[in-house]
């Protein structure tokens, strides 16, 4: 009898994910033996180290040049410079996102009572609390760690489901507007059920053309057959609707701003900022190495998919009088900023390293302003809770300059004004992209240059939207019964300086971020 072979894992390599799961069952098991009263105590330090260790297993692989030149785990995760560009990313918002996870007065006392219930308010009036949201969002950050380096479409899935099922509960846990909270809850489970059970039938589809799952296999599946099978082509389908829908891009971007808007602010930033990282990284994973032997099939695909997410995110927002709703929108453009990169791709090699560069470099900086901005947020507050509706921040630039003059600076980087990390993201993604259009053969050529041009309109509908929210706060008068501004936690103050620092300087130097992303981007793993 032929004996199986054991696996073959290279733990080290795989460290900065193992730490994360490992004290997220960690945290488990704390919930499960620990006191009451001791809970938060130990989940908060357990958090935020094994974050920091994750993220320091990460510089060490990288100024140690240990970057592998191969995937790992038998094969099934791609640890390379992308992949630990984008670990660092997502670690260190997560990092931050915990500090605001960390205050007071975001998460119900109760999720099992039911909103505005006798046992509801007992459970107020205890001081009783949701610390198992702590070990939630470790297990949704290392989902978020899978996900974009998976290798094959197996583990791509099993990563999907890890990040996404606890960030289903954790939208509804908001203390304040329970019912809106839980609608968005249940929102987000079902539409993200529907999204994975296409990409679990686009991945039956693909292995049914290609006999195997490994974006590699699948890659040279193609190369050897040239004609548009139908399995292949409804694979191809599936597999984009599961994908796009968590980057939130149109069609596909219906949830987005009902389920920012009843999640738990902090809850928000992490999805706004950690998800969306992950999830363009899994798309590059997928449409760059597992499709790339198809991209002159789906590339007129995602050119309207992206000019239709920049216009409908842009142009929508307008119409937003809802401060979380505007800044859902804005990230749905975004989205479609983002996919403009995705598209310049050439098959050069150069021209790819310029391309995925530009999109590690967006995906940075932008999560950085994002999770600023709603650290802004949770700090304009009414009686009931958040100061949601926009005519509530009239006037707050003289009621406190200070903290609306940081988001003001935070939305201009959104529009991508210049002297912000903003201007110099879009300008990289927008660059790449006519440069792709500008390689000989190239038969998309024209529609590229015609993509970054529907994207500038873009971005001009929405610096409007952006402008508007900046002369509401600074040439308005602020209402007599106008919103409090609650006095930030130490780690509120430091999230907030340490995105407007961020945007600040690499608005001023962005080589530095670029030199990273850029090394980054040269050890893609293409087989």
């Amino acid at each position: 009898m032929n004996s199986i072979p054991a696996p073959t894992i290279e733990y080290g390599t795989l460290a900065p994910l193992l730490v994360v799961f490992g004290a997220a069952i960690i945290g488990v098991l704390v919930e499960a033996f620990a006191p009451r009263y001791l809970r938060k105590s130990i989940h908060v330090p357990l958090t935020l180290l094994s974050l920091f260790g994750a993220f320091a297993l990460v510089l060490v692989q990288v100024l140690r040049g240990n970057v592998p030149t191969a995937p790992v785990a038998m094969g099934a995760v791609a640890v390379d410079g992308p992949a630990l560009f984008i670990w660092g990313v997502i670690l260190v918002l997560s990092f931050v996102c915990v500090l605001l996870i960390n205050d007071e007065g975001h998460f119900v006392a109760s999720a099992a009572a039911v909103p505005g219930s006798a046992d509801e308010e007992e459970a107020e009036a205890e001081g009783g609390g949701h610390t198992e949201v702590y070990p939630l969002v470790l297990f949704a950050v290392g989902g978020m760690l899978l996900f974009p380096a998976s290798h094959d479409l197996l583990t791509m899935f099993v990563g999907l489901e890890v990040m996404s099922l606890p960030l289903y509960l954790l939208c509804g846990l908001a203390r304040r507007r329970r019912l809106l909270s839980q609608e968005a809850s249940m929102k987000y489970f079902l539409l993200g059920a529907f999204s994975s059970a296409f990409f679990l039938y686009g991945t039956a589809m693909v292995y049914g053309f290609a006999g195997t799952v490994s974006l590699p296999g699948i890659n040279a599946a193609m190369a050897k057959n040239a004609s548009l099978d139908p399995i292949l082509m409804l694979g191809l389908a599936l597999l984009g609707v599961g994908l796009l829908f968590k980057i939130g891009a149109a069609p596909f971007q219906a949830w987005k701003p009902d389920v920012y808007q009843g999640a738990p602010t902090p809850i928000t930033a992490l999805m706004a900022s950690g998800t969306l990282v992950a999830a363009v990284g899994a798309v590059l994973r997928v449409f760059w190495v597992g499709l790339g032997n198809l991209d002159w099939n789906w590339r007129p695909i995602i050119w309207g998919v992206a000019a239709l997410t920049m216009i409908v995110g842009s142009i929508l927002a307008i119409t937003q009088t809802e401060i979380k709703r505007m800044l859902a929108y804005s990230s749905i453009a975004h989205a479609g900023f983002l996919l403009v990169g995705v598209m310049a791709t050439y098959g050069s090699a150069d021209q790819n390293v310029v391309s995925l560069k530009a999109i590690l470099f967006y995906l940075a900086v932008y999560g950085v302003t994002t999770v600023g901005a709603f650290a802004v947020v949770t700090l304009v507050r009414d009686p009931g809770g958040e100061a949601g509706h926009l005519s509530r921040w009239a006037g707050l630039g003289k009621r406190a300059p200070l903290l609306a003059g940081v988001f003001a600076f935070f939305l201009l980087a959104f529009a991508g004004i210049p002297m912000t990390s903003g201007f110099f993201g879009k300008y990289a993604v927008f660059a790449a992209a006519l440069n792709s259009g500008t390689q000989p053969g190239d038969s998309m050529g024209g529609w590229m240059a015609g993509l970054v041009v529907v994207g500038v309109v873009a971005s001009a509908i929405a610096a409007f939207f952006y402008v508007r929210v900046i002369v509401l706060m600074f040439f308005s008068e602020p209402a007599a019964d106008g919103p409090a501004i609650a006095v930030p936690s130490m780690g509120t103050v430091a999230v907030i300086a340490v995105s407007l620092l961020v945007t600040v300087g690499v608005g001023l130097y962005p080589e530095s971020v670029l030199g990273v992303a850029n090394d980054a981007a040269r050890s893609l793993f293409i087989r």
